[in-house]
């Protein structure tokens, strides 16, 4: 199990570096400090590194502000998730949970894999303007390498019970990694419903990357106040601003 765990977690860290912590790669030479506010703060990250240019100049990137979406004839997402053993990680920008065999995807461009989910809050997303109390990002990649993300959005209600295990085995500080007792199945995280908003977009974090698949479940799924709580305990905001939509296509399923 260790030895899937680690496979995932390079294959994570390789492929998107945006959520790998800054530590890993401060040693490779290819990430300063960064953060969501202050003098390294979101407007700042195009500034730190040549590496994050694309952050101040690109023209797909995410998150964005989804409003007059077009109804597209697009394909349900095909989730084919199932128990996997799963590592909890804070990696200093929030808590990830890296998974050894989480499934895969069918979306309209191909199929990808699971490798790992993580949280914002509030959502880096917003809905006609507003936001959500938290979002969680499931990770993909295809074999070719590209990467396609689903986001689930949360609102306040009844206790989450993915939520209620990760978050109990959650480190408290930068660099802690746990083994999640029992593992997780990530399909109990998607809402009964899940129709989507589709655009093409970039990582949220630097280096920013283009070429993102994104896809949004419009139907937000539960999480209760205490463990909104307990999550901003760690990180009380870690939202990078919208961004603009520069022409782009955003599409709405019809289910």
């Amino acid at each position: 199990m260790k030895t899937l765990l680690l496979a995932a977690t390079l294959l994570t860290t390789a492929l998107t570096c945006a959520w790998a912590d800054d530590k890993a790669a401060a040693a490779h030479g290819t990430a300063p400090h960064w953060s969501y506010t202050g003098p390294a703060g979101a407007i700042k990250w195009g500034e730190l590194q040549k590496d994050f240019a694309t952050c101040k100049l690109g023209t797909k990137q995410s998150p964005i502000d989804i409003k007059g979406a077009a109804k597209g004839n697009l394909p349900a997402i095909g989730f084919n998730y199932g128990q996997t053993t799963a590592e909890v990680v804070n990696n200093g920008h929030t808590i990830q949970v890296n998974l050894a065999g989480g499934g895969d995807v069918k979306v309209a461009s191909g199929g990808y894999k699971l490798l790992q989910f993580h949280f914002h809050t509030p959502s880096e997303e917003k809905i006609n303007g507003k936001p959500y109390p938290m979002v969680a990002h499931l990770v993909h990649k295809s074999d070719a390498g590209k990467l396609a993300v689903v986001a689930v959005l949360f609102k306040e209600g009844k206790k989450n019970e993915v939520l209620e295990k990760v978050f109990a085995a959650m480190p408290a500080k930068a660099d802690g990694k746990v083994e999640l007792a029992g593992g997780v199945n990530v399909a109990n995280l998607l809402p009964t419903k899940r129709a989507y908003w589709a655009f093409e977009g970039s990582l949220t974090t630097p280096p920013c990357s283009e070429e993102v698949q994104w896809h949004v479940l419009k139907d937000p799924v539960e999480m209760s106040k205490t463990q909104l709580a307990a999550f901003k305990k760690l990180y009380p905001m870690n939202a990078r601003p919208v961004q603009p939509l520069n022409g782009r296509s955003l599409q709405e399923s019809a289910s």
